[in-house]
């Protein structure tokens, strides 16, 4: 799927398939941190591998949300890992990595201090 661009200032996720996200019209092909003034790897590379300090690097973005994208499929990661964005009272939404794509735009458009965590592997 391609994206229209927009307004939006800063990072916007212009397209995705199976196996890439695509930030700003550049490609990736690995998981990627996405947020206004943050365009990152993530060094995790898929839905086994997830541990609570994957989460704590979110936290310490200070975002007001927290996109987690859980690649191709809808997986819920244990909420122990979530426990460092619970204190920092960071909300946390998990969806499809695609749908997290979709939505990172919306709200960024919005306004929103978010940060999409997406695996792509």
């Amino acid at each position: 799927m391609k994206f229209q661009a927009d307004a939006t200032t800063g990072n916007a996720i212009t397209g995705y398939g199976e196996g890439w996200v695509s930030v700003n019209g550049q490609r990736f092909a690995h998981s990627l941190l996405v947020g206004q003034g943050v365009l990152a790897p993530w060094n995790c590379p898929d839905f086994a591998a997830l541990r609570a300090d994957h989460f704590e690097e979110l936290a310490a973005l200070d975002p007001e949300l927290v996109l987690f994208g859980s690649g191709a499929l809808l997986r819920f990661p244990p909420p122990a890992l979530l426990s460092s964005l619970y204190a920092g009272r960071i909300g946390v939404e998990t969806m499809d990595t695609q749908a997290a794509c979709r939505t990172y735009n919306f709200l960024v458009g919005e306004g929103r201090r978010v940060v999409a965590a997406l695996l792509i592997g």
